[in-house]
């Protein structure tokens, strides 16, 4: 078992009952907590050596899954670096209350639209202040 799915099986239903279950993220969990075990099935293989029978889980492929898509992720950071331009920059990060999550869970095209569009503006007014 991967950490990240006892991570998941360990805090899952505690989250649950704190946060109510929300059909994307519970679809994405339930991918993560059964990616690469009997619940997904799989196929087996005998060493033609030993004699010694192998199994192997099909995992979930879904796109947030770290279990499946880290390749395909160090792949991307890559091809990302590739387009980097070799100077100074600056990472900001923005963040909001911890008691909006459920609102933003709840309606998180709208607000997440909201959030980067504020980001951009606060970004855009800093960068045509001379003062700094």
């Amino acid at each position: 078992m991967h950490k990240i799915q006892q991570v998941f099986d360990q805090g899952y239903l505690g989250y649950l009952e704190q946060y109510g279950m929300n059909y994307e993220s519970n679809k994405v969990a339930e991918a993560i907590m059964s990616c690469k075990t009997p619940a997904m099935g799989g196929n087996q293989t005998i060493c033609q050596d030993c004699g010694k029978t192998h199994f192997h889980y099909n995992s979930c492929r879904n796109r947030h899954c770290p279990c499946c898509q880290s390749l395909k992720k160090e792949k991307w950071i890559d091809a990302q670096k590739a387009d980097v331009i070799d100077a100074p920059y600056f990472h900001a990060v923005f963040t909001v209350p911890e008691e909006l999550n459920p609102l933003i869970y709840a309606n998180k095209r709208a607000l997440y639209n909201l959030l980067y569009s504020a980001s951009s503006e606060t970004l855009m007014d800093l960068a045509r202040d001379k003062s700094f």
